[in-house]
C-alpha cells in the first residue's frame, strides 16, 4: 500500500515517463521500418548489383538490431526513471541522446549511399 501512495504522489511525472517510453517504442518501430522499407525497395527495383544487395542487407540488419536494442533500452530506462521519480532523484540521459544521434546519422548515411547506388 505504501508503494501505491508514493507513486500516486507523482502521477504527472509517471504519466510523462510512460509517454516518453511510448515515444521510444514508436521510434524503434520506425527504425525497424526503415530496414523493411529498404529491403522492399531493393527487391522491387529493376536494377540490382552485388553492392546494392550488400548495402541493403546491412541497412536491414543494422536497423532491426538497433530497433530491438532500443526497445530493450527504453524498457530499462522506463523502470530506471520510475525509480528516480519515486525517490525524487534525477540523472540526465546525455549518453542516450548522443547514441541515438549517431545511430540516426549512420542509418541516414547508409540509406543515402544505397539510394545513390540506385541512380549510378
Amino acid at each position: 500500500m505504501l508503494k501505491e501512495t508514493n507513486e500516486s504522489k507523482y502521477i504527472q511525472q509517471h504519466l510523462a515517463n510512460e509517454r516518453t517510453y511510448l515515444a521510444w517504442i514508436r521510434t524503434s518501430i520506425a527504425i525497424i521500418g526503415i530496414g523493411f522499407l529498404t529491403t522492399s525497395l531493393h527487391y522491387t527495383s529493376p536494377q540490382e548489383n552485388e553492392f546494392q544487395g550488400q548495402i541493403t542487407m546491412l541497412i536491414s540488419v543494422v536497423s532491426i538490431v538497433i530497433g530491438v536494442f532500443l526497445i530493450i533500452g527504453s524498457t530499462i530506462n522506463y523502470y530506471r526513471a520510475r525509480k528516480h521519480i519515486n525517490t525524487q532523484t534525477f540523472t540526465s540521459a546525455n549518453a542516450v541522446i548522443i547514441f541515438m544521434s549517431i545511430v540516426a546519422m549512420i542509418i541516414s548515411i547508409f540509406v543515402c549511399v544505397y539510394l545513390y547506388s540506385l541512380n549510378v
